[in-house]
Parts: C-alpha cells; sequence; structure tokens
C-alpha cells in the first residue's frame, strides 16, 4: 500500500510538473518566434548595405564599411538570442518528453492505490477495534505530509541551484561593471576586453540560470505556488558597444551593465525570498509529521 501510495503521488507530481512545463514551452515557442523575426530583419539590414541603393549612398557617404560592420555585429547577437532559445526549448521539450514517458509507466497507479484503500478500509472496520479509524486517518495523514516535505524539500532545492545559477550571472556582471568603470576613467583596449569576456561569460551563464529557473518554476507549482521566473533579459547592446567605442560613449556603456545588474539582483532577491517561503512550509510540515507519529504511536501504545 505504501508502494501504491509513492507511485500515486510521483504520478500527480509527474502531471503537475508536466501542465508548467507546456506552459514554459509555449512562452519559448512565443519568445522564439519574435526572435527569429529580429533575425531576420538584421540579415535584411546586411544584405541592404552590401547592395543595392543603400549600399551605393552609404559608400558615397563615406560610412557603408563602418554601417556594415556594426550591422553584422547586430546580426550576431540577434542569431546568439535565437540559438539561445533554441537551446532552451529543446531542453524543456526533453524534459516534457520525459515526464510522459515516466507517466505511462503509472497510468495504473492511482486505481490501485484505491483498490488497496477500499481493502484496508473494510479489514479496519470489520475488526471493530475503536482506534481503527483514527489510525487510518492517520496513515492516509502521514502519506500526504510525507509526500508534501519531499516536494517542498525538492522546491527548495531547486531554488537553490536557481539562486547559486543567478549568483554567477551576478559574479560576470560585476566584474564587467569594474571594468567599465576602469574604462571611463580611460582604460582603453584593456578594459574594452576585459568587458567584452565578463559580458559574454555573463550572457553564457544567463542561459544556464534561465535553465535553473524554469525548473524551480515547475517545483514551485507542484507545491502549490504558480509563478513564471524569468531572468530579465540582459541588455546585449554591451556586444556593439564595445566594438564601436568610438560610437557610443563608455559612460552610455556603463549605464547600461549597471541596469542589466540591477534587474538580475532582484530576480535572486525574488528567488531568496520564495525559497525561504518554501523553507518555513517545509517546517511546517515537519512538525505536522511529527505530531501525526506521536499520535500514532500513542494509539499503538494504549
Amino acid at each position: 500500500m505504501r508502494d501504491a501510495a509513492a507511485r500515486t503521488h510521483r504520478a500527480d507530481h509527474l502531471r503537475r510538473l508536466r501542465k508548467v512545463t507546456d506552459e514554459q514551452i509555449r512562452g519559448a515557442q512565443h519568445a522564439l518566434a519574435g526572435l527569429e523575426l529580429e533575425l531576420t530583419k538584421e540579415k535584411k539590414d546586411v544584405a541592404r548595405l552590401e547592395s543595392g541603393v543603400s549600399a551605393m549612398l552609404a559608400r558615397l557617404l563615406g560610412v557603408r564599411e563602418e554601417h556594415l560592420a556594426r550591422e553584422r555585429v547586430e546580426v550576431a547577437v540577434a542569431r546568439q538570442r535565437v540559438d539561445g532559445h533554441r537551446a532552451r526549448l529543446a531542453r524543456l521539450e526533453a524534459d516534457a518528453r520525459a515526464a510522459e514517458a515516466e507517466l505511462a509507466g503509472l497510468a495504473t497507479a492511482p486505481a490501485e492505490y484505491a483498490g488497496l484503500l477500499a481493502e484496508k478500509e473494510r479489514r479496519l472496520i470489520g475488526d471493530g477495534d475503536p482506534r481503527s479509524r483514527e489510525l487510518a486517518d492517520i496513515g492516509a495523514a502521514l502519506d500526504r505530509v510525507t509526500a508534501g516535505e519531499l516536494e517542498h524539500r525538492q522546491a527548495h532545492h531547486a531554488g537553490q541551484v536557481a539562486h547559486n545559477a543567478i549568483g554567477g550571472v551576478l559574479h560576470y556582471l560585476d566584474s564587467a561593471l569594474g571594468a567599465s568603470t576602469w574604462d571611463v576613467f580611460g582604460g582603453g583596449l584593456i578594459a574594452d576586453s576585459i568587458e567584452h569576456d565578463r559580458l559574454g561569460s555573463a550572457d553564457q551563464a544567463a542561459w544556464g540560470a534561465q535553465r535553473a529557473l524554469d525548473v524551480f518554476s515547475r517545483e514551485l507549482a507542484d507545491v502549490g505556488i504558480s509563478a513564471r521566473a524569468r531572468l530579465p533579459q540582459i541588455d546585449t547592446r554591451w556586444f556593439a558597444d564595445v566594438f564601436f567605442d568610438n560610437i557610443i560613449t563608455d559612460v552610455i556603456r556603463h549605464d547600461r551593465i549597471e541596469r542589466s545588474r540591477a534587474e538580475v539582483v532582484k530576480t535572486a532577491g525574488w528567488v531568496r525570498n520564495m525559497n525561504a517561503c518554501v523553507r518555513d512550509r517545509h517546517t511546517a510540515l515537519s512538525a505536522e509529521r511529527a505530531r501525526l507519529l506521536a499520535r500514532r504511536e500513542g494509539l499503538l501504545s494504549d
């Protein structure tokens, strides 16, 4: 019966996760469609500067090569975002397939558990023991509380992973901000190089952090907390800024990095607060489980 209860709880858990994953997939598909349109637009801008009337006018004005190089950087940035969202969507779809496969193996679990509960009820009532009804209620409550403890532990662990991943993004942004401060006061090419490296690392770390936030959102849904945790879109115009330092000032780039960092800090705070809530709920469930066990022991030892 305990095995059947565990299988039933696992099936319920997977169904909740699958529902949230489906919502995440739809959101990722919508975002990807918009980014693919943006990439197409950027490619067209490059094509216009490579040939045609726009190219001829830019050449006559002496700015063709400069504008073309900038547009190519914008294409690279747009392609990076598309690739990142495609990878995220692929991981979400893999999660959905894995959950569906496991659910197929647990399809009969609810019916098996219901049948065993009915049989146990008949036996307890048939024995005529006045404690039987309360013991049965305690047993069912212990199953629910134990499952709840496990789900909250999983959610708390996912929150810790997400918070650590966001911390990695902030580490690179802090380093980039330091280099940017140096650049404002005359750091030159060395500061630019450090900024570009740290911002590229921050962008890569952000995809890992979003993956952790996706998992955290599903685990929160499993404990009854609806959330769509998303890492703010980091302003990747830094990449173009680094290459075109003569066009966009160091001060503007520094301000963009500061704003991006502030948004990521807000997300980190949200994750921290949500995880504290999950921890408190887990503590309450543990106390309830201890109370039920004490009552059960009292009844059995009476």
